[in-house]
């Protein structure tokens, strides 16, 4: 056994069969790939990695485990898991999200990136972890899924109290003792006793408030479209590239390569990030002033390039001098966690009117970019308008109390 320090969950106990697991390549690689992309040219303390991050996911399974009394082989089996979560996360984490599933044609969570790692493809079986249990415990198929893989689970938990930690800001606070505590099997799936709603409400309203002020903050979001940008140029430029091994870069080596690049745009967009001279925004909107519907269908990278093609030429710019963004828009939250109470298992938005509140504000956060260079703002911003057919935003009057 080993014992780590760590900054969020004090000593952190590592099993002596997880230790060849946590030395294999595929887990080192992660002390170099940035937790939260490029949140540090906002948040500058925000340098914590994905291997921080494994471990503290795996620190909170092994006690989620526990608490749901499994049996060694199954326990065994969810803190592997656990550990080896992120290992498909490309340079600068979900920053580079969209250009690997263009280009590879597959996420960070595919467990393809599982099946191809030689060293654990070995590891796993010769400590008596089936690779293709844990591979169905990623892809939310397994019966021990919801650990892993739901609106509460343990990866949640440990990124909002590690992101807040490290970024400083306040709003990720999640009392996640109180809510494995209060985590339970029912009827062969995972669900929280009622003692545990106050805890699941906490981590639902630190998503809702970590969104705006950390992971879809408009600079992070600015600096992401930059920087897929710049992918998209390299491999442009580069002739007998291979997407997949670039993905397996770290954070240095992708900059590394971008800014060498044989792509003139690739390095003039990666040069702006290193030296934080970023785009502007000319049009920053949310779903009250655009049909979200239509604009959804303009959400891929390539259809994304070609919106901001449209913008540039009416501006009378250059294509790589607007960069459009259309986040994703946000899912329900809560779809899927179930409360045990007395008498049966119940959804929790049965038993908490905060959900549905959490949701709209959720929607209401979403917000449309268009960004160019600050001398660019005002006429692509009015291009953008017409393009995108953006309406005016109104204010209602409100009655006195």
């Amino acid at each position: 056994m080993k014992i780590i320090k760590d900054p969020v969950h004090g000593y952190i106990e590592v099993p002596g069969y997880i230790l060849p697991i946590l030395d294999a390549p595929a887990l080192q690689r992660l002390r170099y790939i940035r937790q939260l992309g490029f949140s540090y040219l906002v948040y500058p303390g925000a340098n914590h990695t994905r291997f921080e991050h494994s471990l503290g996911t795996m620190f909170l399974a092994d006690m989620m485990a526990r608490q749901l009394l499994l049996s060694p082989d199954e326990r065994q089996l969810v803190i592997s898991t656990a550990l080896i979560h992120d290992i498909g996360h490309g340079p600068f984490s979900h920053a580079i999200e969209p250009a690997m599933e263009e280009l590879c044609g597959r996420a960070h969570h595919d467990t393809v990136w599982l099946a191809e790692d030689v060293d654990l493809s070995a590891i796993l079986p010769g400590h008596g972890i089936d690779t293709g249990q844990s591979s169905a415990l990623l892809k939310g198929e397994h019966e021990l899924s919801g650990i892993l893989h739901g609106e509460l689970d343990v990866d949640r938990m440990d990124y909002l109290l590690r992101d807040a930690h490290y970024t400083g800001v306040p709003y990720g606070t999640v009392d996640a003792h109180r809510l494995i505590r209060n985590t339970v099997i029912s009827d062969g799936q995972i669900a929280i006793q009622e003692g545990g709603i106050n805890a699941a409400e906490s981590l639902l309203i630190a998503r809702t408030l970590m969104r705006p002020a950390v992971y879809y903050h408009h600079v992070s979001r600015i600096a992401e479209m930059m920087f897929s940008h710049a992918v998209y140029e390299h491999f442009q430029s580069t002739r007998g590239a291979h997407p997949a091994s670039f993905m397996r870069l770290d954070d240095a080596g992708c900059f590394q390569s971008l800014l060498h690049s044989p792509s003139e745009v690739a390095r003039m967009l990666v040069e702006g990030i290193y030296c934080r001279k970023m785009y502007k925004r000319a049009l920053y909107v949310g779903k009250d002033q655009v049909n979200v519907a239509m604009i959804a269908q303009e959400s891929t990278p390539g259809k994304m390039r070609d919106l901001a093609a449209r913008i540039a030429k009416t501006a009378g710019i250059e294509p790589y001098e607007v960069l459009v963004d259309i986040p994703e828009f946000p899912k329900a939250m809560s779809v899927h966690v179930k409360v045990k109470n007395r008498h049966r298992v119940v959804g929790l938005e049965e038993l908490s009117p905060l959900v549905t509140t959490l949701n709209e504000t959720r929607r209401g956060q979403w917000r449309l970019g268009v960004y160019t260079l600050p001398e660019h703002v005002p006429g692509v911003g009015a291009a953008a308008r017409e393009i995108l057919h953006v309406k005016p935003l109104t204010t209602q009057d409100r009655l006195p109390f």
